[in-house]
């Protein structure tokens, strides 16, 4: 899963790379100081590792993860080229999520590229530059697919999909956008259109405005007005970078102190983990409990596969038990004792939390 971070120069991308992967990147008060790709992998939280650990005692844990990446920050007139603004949409369109970064922490030392700080008109800036850039790309295949004597149906499919993003671009309705049938978006899935991509809008705010719980909720309340139709979540990307150069006792009791339950991060991570659709399954063996993300509604064959492609090919079958039963029953002997494993074959679509192990042919 690749996540792409989206915003405007000066938003605090790499503030936020650097937090989320713990992997130091240039920070700098210009645009267009992160030029190459930063890219980081970042594991899920997911408690029930730890649970499970607890009664298998492996000698490691292996989280689920996730690929961040951070790319140069867009500039006004990025969809004609301006400032690195092909370079960095070409890359976006490899992306299975974007994260819209968008400043709301005023610092005058930090330069504003539009001026002054106003969260939701960057937002909308953000929007339209990402929609231009994929109409050029829409338009120049329309006009091909036109002067072409019809085809294939999949080939009609594909023109009547194109007239109707062609559409909604034209109007910048972003809302009718993000009701696009699965069907149109997976007979465009070839061009990577970024408004068609899920997306989770970040606002990173100061320290203090994050604990001015009036003032977060009047920028949340105003953005859930104007943009019903994305997800919204806040953080300080600052703190949360000093907060990983602590301890975990001294992170915990900072957050407690600032009465945050736990970090933005993490929410973050999770919410771009629900909205790509994938849940988690779960292998144990004598020296390690491994986390593996699949999308939802995928078959155990499949799934085995994502362990080997020896696993899917000579699959028999998958010994299935849900990490809970199998936490309460304190093993996988005693969890097949109680009754709790069951046997499923190819066919079963696996579920969130089921700890498997399959059984396979050579």
């Amino acid at each position: 899963m690749k996540i792409g971070i989206v915003g405007l120069t000066n938003a605090g991308k790499s503030t936020l790379f650097t937090a989320l992967t713990r992997v130091k990147v240039p920070i700098n008060n210009f645009p267009f100081c992160t030029i190459d790709p930063n890219v980081g992998i970042v594991p899920v939280p997911d408690f029930r590792v730890e649970k499970i650990a607890q009664i298998t005692k492996p000698e490691r844990k292996v989280y689920a993860t996730v690929e961040f990446v951070d790319v140069a920050g867009l500039v006004r007139g990025a969809s004609r080229g301006e400032g690195l603004g092909n370079q960095f949409l070409a890359k976006m369109r490899e992306m299975d999520l974007l994260v819209l970064v968008i400043r709301a922490f005023p610092d005058p030392e930090v330069v504003h590229v539009e001026g002054d700080v106003q969260p939701l008109r960057d937002l909308d800036l953000v929007l339209t530059e990402l929609a231009l850039s994929d109409l050029e790309i829409l338009s120049r295949r329309l006009s091909y697919l036109e002067k072409v004597p019809r085809g294939s149906t999949s080939q009609v499919q594909e023109l009547n999909a194109l007239k109707e993003v062609k559409a909604l671009l034209e109007r910048g309705d972003f809302q009718g956008l993000s009701r696009i049938s699965g069907d149109i978006r997976n007979s465009l899935g070839g061009f990577g259109f970024l408004t068609l991509k899920p997306m989770v809008v970040l606002f990173n705010l100061s320290e203090g405005q994050l604990q001015n719980q009036e003032e977060t909720e009047r920028l949340l309340g105003e953005f859930n007005v104007r943009f019903p139709f994305l997800k919204g979540l806040k953080a300080c990307a600052l703190l949360e970078k000093d907060l990983w150069e602590l301890s975990p006792e001294e992170r915990q009791e900072y957050l407690k102190e600032l009465k945050i339950e736990r970090s933005s991060l993490e929410e973050l991570i999770l919410a771009s983990y629900r909205m790509l659709q994938l849940i988690t399954f779960f292998t144990i063996q004598s020296s390690e409990v491994r986390a593996w993300s699949v999308p939802e509604g995928t078959r155990a064959q499949n799934a085995a596969g994502k362990i080997h492609t020896d696993m899917e090919r000579g699959f028999i079958k998958a010994e299935v038990v849900f990490w809970e039963e199998l936490v309460r029953a304190g093993g996988w002997v005693s969890a097949k004792e109680k009754g709790f494993l069951r046997l499923e074959g190819k066919d079963y679509k696996v579920q969130d939390g089921d700890v498997i192990l399959f059984k396979f042919q050579a």
